[in-house]
């Protein structure tokens, strides 16, 4: 007999090789009925599979959000099916499922078009609704290999070349139709339900390979329920509906061109918009004590090869030989910087922490593919800071580094924010134990802040090669994650160089080294404020934060006036005077995302009035000239400067 433990405690004797849908089904027929899964010791596994040994074991339903993958996964399996049942000749590859879908690539002599899915979509729901019960079945590798070279798979017989000798090869059926896959699946088609849809069609070579076959991709999404489908489109709607690379065009602020690829040129709004980052996160930095300094951006081979770059990082780094032979670098980090400008004098513990910062430019090169506006570049600025203190300042030097990214999220609209501590990767540098006192660190400042009511997660193997981190995940209007924010303990990076301060007791103390960054990347946040705020952006961060419109010629020297008294208190100020009907002027500028349109005409410029009009609006308001600026002068205040 073995024994099964449920999640209560209790355990049962049953017979080896008992299903789970068994056991189920020897509780109640109604467990057995809404079952779709298990899990053995934490395993998601088949409900039909066999059990042989004592376990541990939960049943899953569909609506648990474990069971969100395997509607998924059966999905793509479905759309496979219907891919070949409609389209004869079509070879099938592979099909994971994904962040929020899954997708399968097809081979076949015409691609697949965008006018093919619905006809696919169809025939899914068709295949559900037969409610066709999905089987495992365990082959040999000459039965797989022979099978699908006799349905001319070409592409499974190099699938079941790559998997390991001595491996089981699973082999799942849904009636006629089967595929070669690891599994777990659910228990017949008609549990993947309604709520999915087909979203796009792609190209993509197989094995990723330029090389090879190119194959057509076709994405899909899948939910438990259709109110979470519905929700999702919506949010995919509201996406691209603040795509920030449409916004930035809209609103003036940059443009990308080929000539240099995965680099923005800024126009003058959009650096506006970038130099007041910098201006905040400088007064930010400078009064939580950092100096700011400025490094090279091209640096030798040899620093990259001391600090673990070239052995870890170099596929990512842009090089260059000289005509003397040297073999120089674009820096993708600074932190290398910082440690030989720490090194530059010595350096006493009384004079720990020592908190360095730089607005420094680095370059990473990321496949053309992946490269994303703003928000994935091969250029970008980073907000990084260095702190070099001792082991028994970590825990202070995080928890301020901490409140200071709190503090600034919020400040720009941010409240909702998880704290993700990543372990280390499989590659990395430096000794076990060096990680294991830099990860001791970080974990007792993450149970700290789970103390203060933080959101807190772990990610074991994410972290950077060099340290552990903290990273700060936010999330936006629309309820999208970002990654902006990071504290990292390294001790590994100041050892490589040599770097050291005297201790107390006048012996040289090799320092930990604490990187930070704030924003992240400068260009990636200001996409990330365009979409939460779908371009319109709070008066202290607009670029431009008022125009003035005239409605007739009599009025364009009352909006000089006007022009020139706001500029005198701070504000960004721009006019039209063009002889355009008004409507056509508020259109324009609010396609623009100008926040406060101040309207003039003959009978404001002779009572010193101006009407109001604000982005997203259909109501305009008046007010007196003075009163109105000054209120808009107090708005365009940064919340680091205001007073009340």
């Amino acid at each position: 007999m073995i024994h099964v433990t449920f999640p209560d405690g209790a355990s049962r004797p049953f017979e080896p090789g008992v299903s789970g849908l068994d056991i189920a089904k020897s509780i109640s027929p109604s467990l057995a009925k809404r079952t779709v899964a298990m899990t053995l010791d934490g395993a998601l596994a088949d409900l039909a599979a066999p059990i042989d040994r004592d376990v541990k074991l939960e049943f899953v339903g569909r609506d648990d959000p474990r069971a969100l993958e395997l509607i998924r996964h059966d999905a793509a399996h479905v759309l496979a099916e219907a891919a070949q049942e409609l389209f004869p000749g079509t070879q099938v590859t592979i099909g994971p499922v994904i962040e929020n879908g899954f997708y399968y690539d097809f081979y076949r002599e015409t691609p697949f078009t965008v006018e093919d899915l619905p006809v696919i979509e169809k025939k899914m729901r068709e295949i559900i609704a037969r409610d066709r019960p999905i089987v495992k079945e365990v082959w040999s590798r000459d039965q797989a290999l022979d099978f699908f070279e006799k349905k001319g798979e070409a592409f499974k017989g190099e699938l079941i070349d790559a998997i390991p000798a001595g491996e089981n090869l699973n082999i799942y059926k849904q009636g006629d139709w089967l595929d070669l896959c690891r599994g777990p699946h659910m228990p017949s088609t008609g549990k993947i339900g309604a709520a999915f849809k087909l979203m796009k069609v792609a190209g993509a070579y197989w094995r990723g390979d330029h090389n090879r076959p190119m194959l057509s991709r076709i994405y899909g999404t899948a939910f438990a329920t259709k109110e979470d489908l519905d929700a999702y489109l919506h949010r995919l709607e509201e996406a691209e509906r603040r795509d920030h690379r449409r916004l930035g065009r809209e609103m003036g602020l940059f443009h990308f061109q080929e000539e240099g690829p995965g680099a923005v040129f800024w126009h003058a709004k959009g650096w506006t918009l970038f130099q007041t980052l910098v201006s905040y996160m400088r007064r930010r930095q400078k009064a939580g004590g950092y100096q700011e300094v400025n490094t090279p951006q091209v640096l030798d081979r040899a620093l990259w090869e001391t600090s673990g770059h070239w052995q870890t990082y170099r596929e990512h780094m842009f090089l260059t030989k000289t005509e003397d032979e040297r073999t120089f670098a674009l820096k993708p980090m600074n932190c290398p910087g910082h440690v030989l400008l720490f090194k530059n004098g010595l350096k006493s513990y009384r004079d720990l922490p020592v908190k360095i910062a730089e607005f420094g430019i680095v370059h990473r090169y990321e496949p053309s593919g992946a490269l994303h506006g703003v928000m994935r570049v091969r250029a970008f600025t980073q907000d990084d800071a260095h702190i070099f203190c001792s082991e028994d300042q970590i825990m202070r030097e995080a928890l301020e580094i901490n409140d200071l990214i709190l503090s600034i999220y919020g400040d720009f609209g941010f409240d909702d924010v998880v704290v993700k501590l990543s372990t280390r990767p499989e590659k990395r540098v430096g000794s076990d134990e060096a990680w294991d006192k830099a990860e001791a660190a970080l974990g007792k400042v993450l149970e700290e802040l789970a103390r203060r009511g933080l959101k807190t997660s772990v990610q074991p193997g994410e972290g950077a090669f060099y340290g552990p981190k903290l990273e700060y995940t936010l999330r936006d209007a629309i309820g999208r994650e970002w990654q902006c924010g990071t504290t990292q303990v390294d001790f590994n990076l100041p050892g490589r160089f040599g770097a050291f301060y005297i201790g107390a007791d006048s012996e040289k103390k090799t320092p930990v080294m604490v990187h930070r960054a704030m924003f992240g990347s400068l260009e990636r946040f200001t996409g990330i404020l365009i979409e939460h705020y779908a371009g319109h952006l709070p008066l202290w961060l607009s670029p431009t934060q008022i125009v003035v419109c005239t409605i007739t010629q009599e009025a364009d020297d009352y909006a000089h006036e006007i022009a020139a008294s706001a500029r005198k208190l701070g504000l960004s100020v721009d006019m039209d005077l063009r002889n355009e009907k008004i409507s056509y002027k508020v259109r324009e500028h609010s396609l623009a995302k100008v926040p406060v349109l101040l309207i003039a005409g003959k009978k404001e410029a002779a009572e010193r009035l101006v009407s109001i009009r604000r982005l997203g609006s259909q109501e305009q308001g008046s007010a007196k000239l003075d009163e109105a600026l000054a209120a808009l002068a107090h708005e365009a205040t940064p919340p680091d400067l205001k007073t009340a």
